[in-house]
């Protein structure tokens, strides 16, 4: 063979690697296999280990809190934090606690939450905004004594993990709403009791029960 041909073999055969090399390091090929995303997982509310409370100005004077110990429902999360949470609660009224029950059963009748007409308080989640790898604005509908009001709150992501009886998830989220939008006045005159009420909600969510 030519030795001019030869050098010119060579050059092309080189270049052609190059160019191949190129597309293997940069371009998508048919055959390649791509990262699979993190699997969508739904995790059922634990109510041992979930808790709503709340905090309402009383008499002008101090801050009283009462909480409810029956939330259950649903979040469905991807468990790596690359898509926003969904979540579908329940919350039982009856199950206001506020350490008395005589007031307990005065929140239950008919001047507060009226358990007997709107045994639950509800939100469900319309849509998740990242924020940052531990935080997603989450806007839905919030439902408290049978009247429904979009809710826009950031929702803290506190952790997925695999332990004793399967696989958890943890959210945590702090908000203040009006109780008269809601249709609940009583005590509203006079500032015997704040219309501003502030909410945290705690979740943790598992799959494979056990506590």
């Amino acid at each position: 063979m030519n030795p001019r041909n030869v050098v010119v073999a060579v050059a092309v055969i080189a270049g052609l690697g190059c160019v191949l090399g190129w597309r293997s390091a940069y371009l998508p090929e048919a055959g390649r296999a791509e990262a699979a995303p993190a699997a969508v997982e739904s995790f059922a509310i634990d109510a041992v280990h979930s808790k709503a409370l709340f905090r309402v100005h009383h008499l002008g004077a101090g801050m009283f809190y009462g909480r409810f110990n029956d939330v259950t429902g649903t979040i469905v999360f991807d468990g790596t934090s690359a898509a926003g949470p969904q979540f579908d609660v329940s919350i039982a009224a009856g199950s206001v606690d506020t350490g008395n029950d005589k007031l307990d059963g005065h929140l239950k009748s008919p001047d507060f939450f009226n358990v007997a007409e709107h045994p639950k308080l509800t939100f469900k989640s319309k849509s998740a905004k990242k924020l940052n790898d531990k935080t997603y604005e989450v806007s839905g509908d919030l439902t408290i004594h049978g009247v429904t009001k979009p809710l826009t709150a950031q929702v803290d992501w506190t952790g997925t993990a695999e332990g004793r009886g399967g696989k958890r998830c943890g959210f945590e989220t702090v908000f203040t709403i009006k109780r008269s939008d809601f249709g609940m006045t009583y005590m509203l005159e006079g500032g015997g009791l704040g219309d501003e009420i502030r909410v945290i909600v705690s979740l943790e969510g598992m799959i494979g029960g056990g506590r």
